[in-house]
């Protein structure tokens, strides 16, 4: 990690649920860690954060804490998702730097301004240059992967993250259709965890399901014949045992979790204007964030849906890299983002006369 920069740092953060990622204009990527805090229990001390938290995961004491403070795209713990922005800023900033830097922090669309309000209360709190900036996930996304947004076209993103997946249309830096729904790397890994112990009476962790995933995941049958070893505790008496977990038993595993994501694509590609669906025709739609990864999600999606699909160059960093970009299209980006009394509309309806 460096230890600091020059004074006007400009960065974008993708605060997501599985990964925190930091992307510096005219350095890269200088953070790429683990949205996990080892706490004290005595005296919230905080202890270790990132992947040296992680490997803490379900193997810690009872006088230790490992909290996610990220859940489902949005803070689900203020306090510490404020304390684990700190410590990235620091390495940001530098030290002893007496400018705060610039900030871009990513959001999920269509979320509410109290939800806006404290992501951007806590990247202040945590050494954020005042305001900090907000932009959507998926027009971080499409900047990221060189989309070209800027265009009177239609473009459309499929950022699959670790607690939302985010389909979204996009034409002039504007959004003009999106869906957002809660199921992504996390709930997928929760399937695997649900059909281990169903099917072979075995108990796994996250960790462990999110492994299987890697190594042998598929969105459909591979026929390849891979497999894995599985370590857990036995359901019935206990004791530690060792399965060997097919591939084509993960791939039906995660078809409820995939058909979830599918019907959000779907119901997105139905409420686009039809100018702007010719265009996602031709073009295509873009997969970004881990679960862009799984194995052949592409294809499979592309059977459900008639349109072509392919995943972007370095689907894992697209949202900070795109999020840093947004800072050079900031008066534009927030002209095109609703204001809070646009949401509120949104959120309670006028009832119809």
């Amino acid at each position: 990690m460096p230890f600091g920069f020059l004074s006007g740092t400009r960065a974008g953060i993708d605060l997501g649920t599985a990964n925190i990622l930091v992307f510096v204009q005219g350095q890269g990527i200088v953070v790429n860690e683990p949205s996990v805090v080892a706490r004290h229990n005595r005296d919230n001390a905080l202890v270790a954060v990132g992947a040296e938290a992680r490997t803490m995961q379900g193997r810690a004491p009872g006088a230790l804490s490992i909290i996610r403070p990220m859940r489902e795209g949005v803070i689900a713990d203020y306090l510490t998702t404020e304390a684990m922005l700190r410590y990235f800023i620091g390495f940001i900033a530098g030290r002893f730097s007496l400018v705060r830097p610039e900030i871009m922090v990513t959001v999920p669309v269509g979320i509410t301004s109290v939800e806006q309000r404290a992501v951007r209360d806590a990247a202040e709190q945590a050494g954020a240059r005042r305001p900090a900036h907000l932009v959507p996930e998926p027009l971080a996304a499409a900047l990221g992967a060189s989309v070209p947004v800027g265009t009177p076209r239609g473009n459309m993103i499929v950022n699959i993250g670790g607690g939302r997946t985010e389909a979204a249309i996009i034409s002039l830096y504007g959004i003009v259709a999106s869906e957002s729904v809660r199921v992504a790397g996390d709930r997928i890994d929760e399937a695997i965890q649900s059909f281990v112990r169903r099917r072979h009476n075995l108990i796994i962790g996250e960790r462990t399901a999110e492994e299987i995933k890697i190594a042998i995941g598929s969105a459909i049958p591979l026929g390849e014949g891979l497999d894995t070893q599985v370590r857990g505790r036995d359901q019935i008496n206990g004791l530690p045992r060792t399965i060997t977990v097919g591939s084509d038993e993960i791939a039906q595993a995660i078809q409820d979790a995939l058909g979830q994501i599918i019907l959000a694509v779907r119901g997105v590609l139905e409420r686009t204007p039809p100018e702007l669906a010719a265009d996602v025709i031709d073009r295509g739609i873009v997969l970004t964030g881990g679960g862009a990864l799984l194995r052949h999600f592409d294809q499979l999606l592309t059977q459900e849906t008639g349109v072509p699909c392919y995943v972007a160059d370095g689907p894992l960093e697209c949202v900070a890299i795109g999020a840093a970009i947004a800072l050079d299209h900031l008066e534009i980006i927030e002209r095109s983002l609703p204001t809070e009394e646009e949401q509120l509309v949104g959120l309670f309806p006028q009832p119809e006369r």
